[in-house]
């Protein structure tokens, strides 16, 4: 409102000067004579016809007494400069000058739109999380439409992938087929799964992370392999139980028909015993060369191979239940002791 104020009255004061000269004009007497010369003939002017004064008639002469004071416009004077105080903020802006208007206050925004009115980054950046702040949008409504089409993608193909698996095999089975099978191109099946041997074990088991867990968290006065070997025992006795069994046959079956994924498994045996090993050694500030906690990790780890292999062989022989979690655990138990108390009574030449 202040710009358009200010403009109309710049426009009213052009006007009233245009008033002003118009009636401070003197008004010139109409007449219809000619001018001649000595033998009374008339005489043509020089000058052009637009210097002619035409009559109006509809105007009739205006006494002087009537007529208004010519109106001038103020001498503009610079104001002097100084130090902004709150009347000057709040006084009147006089047209025509070169003062500057004072700014409009700006319109209040709620406590709860002040992002979004500042622009969207400042609106992501209220919503960023972080000390004193509050959880992403997306963070509250759970994982977005994209990332349920992306779980979506993926649970589609290790589904097909497990029933060719099942059905042919790992080793003849390739990725394009998998891809037909869950209706995707075969580079989707890469962008989620970067080798083939990761649709049957996954590239960061969660053993892992439950495995380094136990060992933390374990209590005082209790060594590093007990707490992981009680670990493994506890994990590896409910592979035997209804739920896990079927799922449990099925793997074993493809695992041991493809060589492939025998030396996959290997290998993430040999990168967990590495990680529990390291584990130890910074507990206990082993120096380099010291072979306590490699000894150790690998006895733990050891346990958990063959507790494994047993399980398998007894749900593939159609043994399930409660029978097949007690002898899991028991014989788990008696391994866990052999390595709690030492190997030196054991194997004994008599």
């Amino acid at each position: 409102m202040t710009a358009v104020t200010a403009g109309a009255s710049a426009r009213r004061s052009t006007a009233t000067d245009l008033l002003a000269d118009d009636a401070a004009a003197p008004d010139v007497e109409p007449t219809n004579s000619v001018a001649r010369d000595a033998a009374g003939a008339p005489t043509r002017a020089a000058e052009p016809p637009s210097a002619r004064v035409v009559p109006l008639p509809s105007r009739p002469p205006v006494p002087a007494a009537v007529l208004p004071a010519p109106v001038t416009a103020p001498p503009v004077t610079a104001p002097p400069v100084t130090a902004p105080d709150a009347a000057a903020s709040t006084s009147a802006v006089v047209p025509n000058t070169t003062e500057r208007l004072p700014a409009e206050p700006a319109a209040e925004v709620p406590a709860d739109r002040a992002p979004e009115a500042a622009g969207p980054q400042a609106a992501d950046a209220a919503d960023a999380s972080g000390p004193g702040r509050r959880v992403r949008r997306r963070e509250r409504r759970g994982p977005d439409l994209r990332e349920q089409r992306r779980l979506r993608t993926r649970e589609a193909i290790v589904d097909a992938a497990a029933e060719l698996f099942a059905a042919r095999g790992f080793d003849h089975v390739s990725v394009l087929e998998i891809a037909q099978r869950a209706g995707v191109v075969e580079k989707t099946v890469f962008n989620h799964f970067p080798v083939k041997e990761g649709l049957v074990f996954e590239a960061d088991p969660p053993m892992r992370a439950a495995l380094l867990d136990a060992v933390r968290r374990r209590p005082a006065g209790e060594s590093a392999a007990a707490a992981a070997g009680s670990f493994v025992v506890a994990a590896v006795s409910q592979l035997g139980s209804p739920a896990a069994a079927e799922g449990v046959a099925e793997m074993a079956r493809i695992i041991r028909a493809s060589r492939t994924l025998q030396a996959r498994e290997r290998e993430i045996l040999g990168a967990l015993t590495d990680t529990l090993a390291e584990q130890i050694a910074l507990e206990t500030r082993a120096s380099a060369g010291e072979l306590e906690p490699w000894l150790a990790a690998n006895a733990v780890l050891g346990l958990y191979s063959a507790l494994l292999d047993l399980a398998r062989d007894r749900v593939l022989a159609g043994a399930s239940g409660p029978e097949l979690v007690t002898e899991l655990r028991t014989r788990g138990r008696r391994g866990l002791a052999l390595l709690q108390f030492g190997l030196a009574g054991y194997a004994k030449r008599p």
